[in-house]
């Protein structure tokens, strides 16, 4: 995997990519907001999902995709395809042994995501609180 793909989030941004609430605090700019859209999408299929889900609770933390093929009614090459979108994201990786691949996720990749959807201590954005905007 080229590190290109590892960037999705700007890795190399310096401070802003460390930063909690990024997407509460700051306006995002053009290229920011195509980066997260990227991973945001390859989050946004069910199968993709679910895919990611298997692999991260995996015990020992990496599962073989001929363990993640049987669980869904698609073929070989589908279920290949959405674990290449989502390495393509930056959520996982992957390495050959054999003939068979085993994918293991990328917990700075899922970890970053956490902290740019995170609200900043002290108060909620633009001013409302969390009960007006749940009322609402």
């Amino acid at each position: 995997m080229s590190k290109e793909e590892l960037v999705v989030l700007g890795q190399d941004d310096g401070a802003d990519a460390c930063c909690p609430g990024l997407l509460l605090t700051t306006p995002v700019d053009e290229g920011r907001a195509a980066e997260l859209a990227k991973v945001f999408k390859a989050l946004g299929d069910p199968v993709r999902l679910r895919l990611l889900s298997m692999i991260a609770s995996r015990a020992g933390g990496e599962v073989c995709v001929c363990d993640l093929t049987p669980a869904f009614d698609l073929s070989q090459p589908t279920v290949s395809h959405h674990l290449k979108l989502l390495r393509q994201a930056g959520l996982i990786d992957s390495e050959r042994r054999g003939t068979w691949v085993y994918y293991r996720l990328i917990p700075e990749m899922t970890d970053r995501l956490a902290g740019i959807l995170t609200r900043p201590t002290g108060g909620s954005p633009g001013g409302r609180s969390a009960a007006a905007g749940a009322a609402s």
